[in-house]
Order: structure tokens, then sequence, then C-alpha cells
């Protein structure tokens, strides 16, 4: 017996407003049928396939550590620099910039401080020959 994701859940302090943040850098989107709208406790989104979701979630407490469970993002289109200058310019913040010529990371946060990380993509680490 197993189970699957059924969605990743962020606790927030403004649902809306992250969800759109999320949806710009992802790619995702709300369900048409159930649009999302400002002032709404809980935002759901979903990958264009529908295979993944995201739901925010309104809460009172604000974020006070480092979390404890994270993304990490591999640019589809674009170098990895590319993609950290894009989700930069949307709102995100460099919190730990780890990149190295040859392999590395970014660390940023989302506008509530969520960190996630910014990888090389398949075609950079294959051209320095780390998979």
């Amino acid at each position: 017996m197993t189970s699957h994701i059924s969605h990743t859940s962020v606790d927030c302090r403004d649902a809306y407003a992250l969800s759109v943040f999320w949806g710009q850098v992802l790619g995702y989107a709300g369900d048409p049928d159930e649009p999302d709208e400002p002032g709404d406790e809980e935002c759901l989104l979903q990958s264009p396939d529908g295979a993944h979701r995201l739901l925010f979630i309104e809460v009172p407490e604000p974020k006070e550590a480092k979390n404890r469970i994270h993304l990490d993002l591999e640019p589809v289109d674009g170098t990895r620099e590319q993609e950290v200058e894009r989700v930069l310019a949307l709102g995100a913040t460099l919190v730990d910039d780890r990149r190295r010529p040859d392999g590395g990371w970014a660390v940023l946060a989302d506008p509530e401080g969520n960190e996630f990380c910014v990888l090389r993509t398949r075609a950079e680490r294959e051209a320095s020959g780390s998979l």
C-alpha cells in the first residue's frame, strides 16, 4: 500500500498574492471554473498537466524560521542565471548564492520569505559533465 501527494500546502499571510507569484514562476494556473480572488483564504494552483497542485492557505502566525521543506526549481527555458533574474524580477529575493561555474544553486525567497532553490538545467549539467 502506498500514498500519493494530493497537493503541496503553503501556509501564508496572503494566499491570493502568493498564488499569483508562484503561478508566474511555475506557469501554474487556478481552476477557471472557481477563480481565486483577492481576499480568498485558500488559493489552489495546478501544473499545466494537472499532475501537481499547490494550495496556499492563510494562517495568522508569521513565518519565523527556515523552511523544513522547500522547492528546487529546474528551469524549463533558458539557463539558471536567466531564471534567477526572472524570478527576482517577479518579487523574489536572493537569500544565499551558492552558484559555481561547475554547479551549485541560488537560494531565493518568495515575497513571504519561503525559501526555494534554482538549479542548473540538465543541459547545463551535461555541458559541465556533472549530472
